[in-house]
């Protein structure tokens, strides 16, 4: 399942020079063409709304699957998000399209990179598709 939080909708419009010029659209297209090199069923969703990201998490955890999330500025301030991401058994990957160690201080802080079991971080849009790829490494180092 691949997760996106909130005002990555205005991919493409909100602040190009941070997050380029791709469309949540090209971002979701991306992640079902890497995942199905990789045999991945790729699930896109995205939301503003801090309490449905965290239904979707259970939904993932209750169906075993992986989580790749970038939650947006909820990575900073969401203990909730992070609690719901610590109880997943799947992989957790954390990514984010700018470096957010490179950006404002408030910024530096993941409450999601305490619980992920890796991030990619400042990659653009391709970062999913890394994402991605670290989910299947995670699995079968599982294995």
């Amino acid at each position: 399942m691949v997760l996106n939080g909130p005002n990555l909708n205005l991919l493409g419009r909100r602040d190009p020079a941070v997050y380029g010029t791709a469309t949540l659209a090209d971002v979701e297209a991306l992640c079902r063409a890497e995942g199905e090199n990789l045999g991945l069923r790729v699930d896109c969703r995205q939301s503003n709304h801090e309490g449905l990201l965290i239904d979707w998490i259970h939904e993932a955890f209750g169906a075993g699957a992986a989580i790749v999330g970038n939650f947006g500025a909820y990575t900073h301030t969401s203990i909730a998000i992070m609690d719901a991401l610590a109880v997943v058994t799947a992989p957790v990957v954390e990514v984010h399209i700018s470096d957010i160690h490179a950006r404002e201080e408030f910024r530096h802080r993941s409450y999601v990179g305490m619980v992920a079991d890796a991030a990619v971080i400042g990659q653009g849009v391709g970062g999913y598709a890394s994402a991605l790829r670290r989910v299947v490494e995670l699995w079968d180092r599982a294995d």
